[in-house]
């Protein structure tokens, strides 16, 4: 029995799981609205949807992941508060969801997160805990903490209650973007994929479902083609909130759903993210721009389609904007 359990493929949330979520989390985020651009339109060569989870509470999709995690655990399991690791929107999320259910929140955080970042997760009410910026060092403090404080584990993509919480975001476009040829996220750890794919797929089975990556972390397109996790290169990314390896759960919903896998460069990313500034007048943060590089460098085609893209968030270190010299 134990070597079959060892075998099980890791949960997942169905569409059931994702229209729960977003009952349970309908009083703690945004309905966030649907944007366009004609000269974006141009630019690509199709109807393109932006889903603005920048105007997210928190400033990011994670909100909605945090939030569903939080309020479905019981009252043993929170009352010790919840920990996690978090570049930085995930830690905000989830000290904004800890504050809204009236318990502790414990993020561990590198110690190079940006500054707005950090500054989030604070005002929320969150204790911080840095670490050396890396993945181990992420971890090993995370459980460290964790043994310290008896708080519940809420991670960042790793969990099916943050990927329904994640899933949600893509059924308010679909609802509010009937015709939709292909929905597209940005892609770290996958979560936000992951969500989106499970809830397009299943409302629409012949919609397509793309990731978009920068070219400098471009695990998720390496373990999209061979099928198993593949580490982050050793190199770095404007899009700090897309540093992430998946799961293999993650990975395990990348590779039912998804139809591919774009890659941007880093010159790209900040090329789209200026032209998301100045053309559709709001702000976000590099990952959010991602998707949009990979439209404009061609590394995904939807020429002629209508396309769902979601700005995972806008959280943006003014003091240090990737094109001021």
């Amino acid at each position: 029995m134990a070597e079959a359990a060892a075998t099980e493929a890791p949960e997942l949330p169905d569409l059931d799981a994702i229209r729960s979520a977003q009952s349970r989390i309908a009083p703690h985020v945004h309905r966030t609205p649907v944007l366009r651009s004609q000269s974006l339109d141009d630019e690509v060569g199709a109807e393109l949807f932006f889903k603005a989870e920048n105007m997210q509470r928190t400033g990011a999709f994670k909100a909605r992941g945090a939030s569903n995690a939080v309020f479905s655990l019981s009252d043993d399991q929170a009352r010790g508060g919840v920990v996690t690791h978090s570049s930085g929107n995930h830690g905000a999320a989830l000290a904004y969801a800890a504050r809204r259910r009236g318990i502790p929140a414990f993020v561990v955080m590198p110690e190079n997160a940006a500054r707005v970042k950090q500054e989030n997760v604070r005002r929320f009410g969150a204790t911080i805990r840095f670490c050396a910026p890396t993945l181990e060092a992420r971890e090993s403090t995370r459980i460290a903490l964790q043994r310290e404080t008896g708080a519940t584990l809420v991670h960042p993509f790793d969990d099916p209650h943050v990927i329904a919480g994640q899933g949600t975001a893509a059924l308010e476009l679909l609802d509010d973007t009937p015709g939709l040829d292909v929905v597209i996220a940005p892609v770290g750890g996958g979560g936000l994929l992951s969500g989106t794919s499970i809830a397009v797929k299943s409302r629409a089975p012949a919609m397509r479902v793309m990731g978009a990556e920068p070219a400098n972390a471009d695990d998720a397109a390496r373990s999209f083609l061979s099928g198993r996790v593949e580490s982050l290169p050793p190199k770095s990314t404007i899009a700090d909130g897309l540093r992430t390896t998946l799961s293999p759960r993650t990975l395990g919903a990348i590779r039912a759903h998804v139809h591919a896998i774009g890659t941007a460069s880093e010159a790209g990313i900040v090329r789209a993210m200026l032209m998301t500034w100045e053309r559709m007048k709001i702000v976000v943060e590099p990952s959010a721009a991602v998707p949009l590089a990979a439209l404009l460098e061609g590394t995904l085609d939807v020429r002629g389609m209508r396309v769902g893209i979601i700005l995972s968030g806008g959280n943006v270190d003014l003091d240090r904007l990737p094109w001021q010299s």
